[in-house]
């Protein structure tokens, strides 16, 4: 299916009914539950009743070809509050992690205990971020060992939603240190298995109705079922990784200017692709998930500044009306539109399955987080004084807006990804050259702005004269632009 800009009937019925749950469910208790850092469980279960939380709601939104029902899904709850937003939308990190990684049995065995049902809600969380590593994933220092049946996971986790609280923690853990990143898997724990500690909840700057916390694994005991993909494909894995690293090493010692380096040894040595790992996969995945949250904050910002510009008068005037104020909003506008379309373009790739080659992931995520900070410090500019306050929520908005610069990748480490698809000694180019196609077979011949179509026009035109009206006026009402409705 090609990039379509225009929404299905479906979707636009998710926008109203997420907007109508975020006006009139999340909105009215957001200052609430952030002011006292409370987990906001009735909202969950009133998430629960519309269907906003449960696993089939998600795997089908991540199934959607076009890509574009997740965003769409995620910025209008993030509009009504980030905090509750990710309250609401953490199991769904879990859950897009143990797609990665799970066996068609572990997903059945685990999804449902990520989200629970209505009355008897259960919570899931991710557990990957250490405090030496953040945002460098490859610096894991957690490890699984195997015992006997089972694997003993040691180490220490901090940033975890819902970590402590959840019933299902989804861990990263190394198990071969020698292979780095590739040397890692993933496991379920329970909550409440002997050893898993939450240390503290954190107190954080914003999205505060969210549960964070910092978590210790001592001795954590789980059966060898709980590890994700089973002990042959990690075996595999693993085998696969420590012949990639062989090759590299060997190709290192025989590196000489006058000689080129055997086939597999040049394959092995070329820049890493983005997700070698399930937990690199992960990323991938869910950073334009976390772009269109910043894109809800930022929406609501935007909206927020300009409905108080346009009432607020100042000199006889409303204060929309001077160009220290319209410019800047304008330019806010404009940028939110345009992280917007970055975002969209992500999503449908990863829907397509089109690899990121330069990066649009990050880029989406880099450019819907900073507009994020942007909109919301021009919002509080915009109000003044009123803006620094709590009676208005462009404060809290500003509060949230920050973390998305930082978690699932900061902001530099999204240029840093970028900027290396640009150092590629072989680029590829730009995404729209190498997407798939779709169309009659016939549009390659007759499409618009081919040489076939050009040289039929080009001659109707020569025998204009020569022609009988009624025929030229079919031809050329085929070859003429479409209508455009409205």
């Amino acid at each position: 299916m090609s990039f379509d800009l225009s929404l299905t009937p479906a979707q636009h019925d998710l926008v109203e009914r997420t907007h109508a749950f975020a006006r009139d469910v999340v909105r009215p208790v957001a200052a609430e539950y952030d002011q006292r850092q409370e987990f906001p469980w009735p909202v969950l279960e009133e998430a629960a009743k519309e269907g906003f939380y449960n696993p089939l709601f998600y795997r089908d939104l991540i199934g959607d070809p076009t890509g574009l029902s997740l965003p769409l899904f995620m910025e209008e709850l993030f509009w009504g509050c980030a905090g509750i937003g990710l309250a609401v939308v953490m199991p769904a990190l879990a859950l897009s992690a143990i797609g990665q990684a799970a066996t068609p049995e572990q997903m059945l065995r685990w999804a449902p205990e990520c989200f629970g049902e209505p009355g008897d809600l259960k919570l899931a969380a991710l557990a990957i971020s250490e405090p030496q590593g953040g945002s460098d994933v490859r610096n894991l220092r957690t490890t699984a060992r195997r015992d006997g049946d089972d694997w003993v996971i040691d180490g220490h986790k901090m940033w975890i939603g819902n970590g402590g609280i959840a019933n299902v923690h989804v861990v990263t853990a190394t198990v071969d240190p020698d292979l780095g990143h590739r040397g890692q898997a993933m496991f379920i724990v329970p909550g409440g298995t002997p050893g898993l500690e939450l240390v503290r909840k954190l107190d954080k700057l914003g999205c505060r109705a969210s549960h964070t916390a910092e978590l210790s694994f001592d001795g954590v005991r789980v059966p060898a079922g709980n590890l994700l993909g089973g002990a042959d494909k990690l075996e595999h894995k693993l085998a696969k990784a420590r012949e990639q690293t062989l090759a590299a090493e060997r190709g290192q010692a025989a590196e000489r200017p006058d000689e080129e380096a055997p086939a597999d040894t040049q394959e092995s040595t070329r820049t890493e692709r983005p997700g070698g790992s399930n937990t690199l996969g992960a990323f991938e995945q869910t950073r334009p998930m976390v772009a269109a949250q910043a894109l809800g904050i930022a929406r609501a910002a935007f909206e927020y500044a300009a409905e108080y510009a346009g009432e607020r008068e100042a000199f006889g005037a409303p204060i929309i009306d001077n160009q220290g104020i319209s410019f800047a909003l304008a330019d806010i506008a404009a940028r939110i539109d345009a992280a917007r379309l970055l975002t969209w373009r992500a999503s449908w790739m990863a829907a397509q399955k089109v690899p990121f080659q330069h990066a649009e992931g990050s880029m989406s995520k880099l450019m819907a987080s900073e507009v994020a900070v942007d909109a919301t410090e021009k919002a509080i500019q915009v109000l003044g004084g009123w803006g620094y306050i709590s009676d208005h929520p462009v404060e809290k908005w500003y509060r949230d807006a920050k973390l998305y610069t930082i978690f699932e990748g900061t902001s530099e480490i999204q240029r840093l990804i970028i900027g290396r698809t640009l150092g590629a000694s072989e680029s590829p180019p730009p995404v729209h050259v190498t997407a798939p196609t779709d169309g009659p077979l016939f549009n390659e011949v007759w499409g618009r702005g081919t040489p076939t179509r050009n040289k039929v026009g080009q001659a109707m035109l020569k025998a204009k004269d020569r022609v009988p009206e009624p025929a030229m006026g079919v031809v050329m009402k085929f070859l003429s632009p479409p209508n455009r409705k409205g």
